[in-house]
């Protein structure tokens, strides 16, 4: 049975695909999405994705469709430079599906869940610090900081005060070493949701770059697409979805004026770099989520760009957290 994306058919109406157009598929995963824009007569398809396990889809889908498909292994934040690689001075959709893949989720090898024990790893690349690094190395401080910030965890003290303590005895390289004890500190009198889920999160996002990455992704594809190209975000977190939204925003609505009487000079010289057919996110449907539970959190944004040239890419600044290379580069 294929893997069928989360939405796959808002994403396909979002970029309004039609012979000709030029996609970058910056999340290849599975390659769901790839194979519905090539089934579209004359669509051409750059695939990105940095999990290097993804090689055998992305070949098997070069021998179905030849020369309208290409994939490069790299992070989707380098889709700009993967786009001119290519020949692509410009595209005409940009569709990034963000979060870990369901693909990662079933390899216990992959240290993902916590539903499978397997190492304590949760790296999408394969490179870099891991989960273990971070859980063994950062001190309470910053593993409370990691926690409360990417997953929204009340007891993120407790929890950070609670690895520093249990790996004082031995180090915690197991994903069913780490949700026990995630169980045991903040697991009393929970129902639906394991009390591990959100520091899991948290780590991911935090070993992976992930709202970093997704900053410098959304400012590559501005600066990629064509006039009238389009851009197609499917998140599932609520930080990746609020960055999406603020980021759209930003480039398609003036900043507000500080009087209604008296509107600012940032505001008149305001030129718009998207339109948003949308102000809301789209939603899957009740009959998808019931085929796909992992659809329940999904929100699709997306824009539609114009001719002005693009604006400087901000750069998330999240306080306390500790930086990435601070664990050092290890494999």
């Amino acid at each position: 049975m294929s893997h069928v994306p989360v939405m796959l058919h808002e994403v396909c109406d979002a970029l309004a695909l039609q012979p000709g157009k030029r996609i970058v598929d910056g999340t290849f995963g599975a390659g769901g999405y790839s194979r519905a824009f090539l089934e579209q007569e004359g669509v051409q398809v750059l695939a990105l994705d940095r999990d290097p396990a993804v090689r055998p889809r992305a070949e098997a889908l070069k021998a179905a469709f030849g020369g309208r498909f290409a994939f490069t292994l790299t992070p989707f934040s380098n889709l700009e430079e993967a786009a001119h690689a290519h020949g692509w001075a410009q595209a005409e959709g940009v569709v990034l599906d963000l979060g870990v893949s369901s693909m990662q989720i079933d390899q216990p090898q992959r240290g993902f869940s916590f539903m499978h024990d397997g190492p304590l790893d949760m790296r999408m690349g394969k490179a870099g610090p891991s989960a273990a690094d971070a859980v063994n190395t950062l001190d309470a401080a910053g593993l409370s900081a990691i926690f409360r910030t990417f997953g929204e965890e009340k007891h993120a003290r407790k929890a950070a005060a609670a690895i520093v303590e249990e790996r004082a005895r031995a180090p915690i390289t197991t994903t069913a070493a780490l949700a026990a004890l995630l169980a045991r500190v903040l697991g009393a009198g929970w129902q639906k949701i394991h009390p591990a889920t959100r520091v899991f999160q948290a780590l991911r996002i935090y070993v992976n770059d992930e709202l970093g990455e997704l900053a410098r992704a959304l400012a590559a594809a501005e600066r990629l697409l064509a006039p009238a190209g389009r851009l197609a975000v499917v998140a599932f977190h609520s930080l990746e979805d609020r960055m999406v939204k603020q980021f759209l925003r930003q480039r398609a609505e003036p900043p507000a004026a500080p009087s209604r009487h008296l509107p600012g000079a940032a505001a008149q010289a305001f030129a718009p770099r998207f339109t948003l057919p949308m102000r809301k996110a789209i939603r899957p449907t009740a009959e998808e989520i019931a085929a796909n539970p992992r659809a329940r959190s999904a929100h699709l944004r997306f824009g539609i760009r114009t001719a002005a040239p693009a604006l400087a890419a901000d750069r998330p600044v999240f306080p306390g957290i500790p930086a990435l290379e601070s664990l050092g580069a290890k494999s």
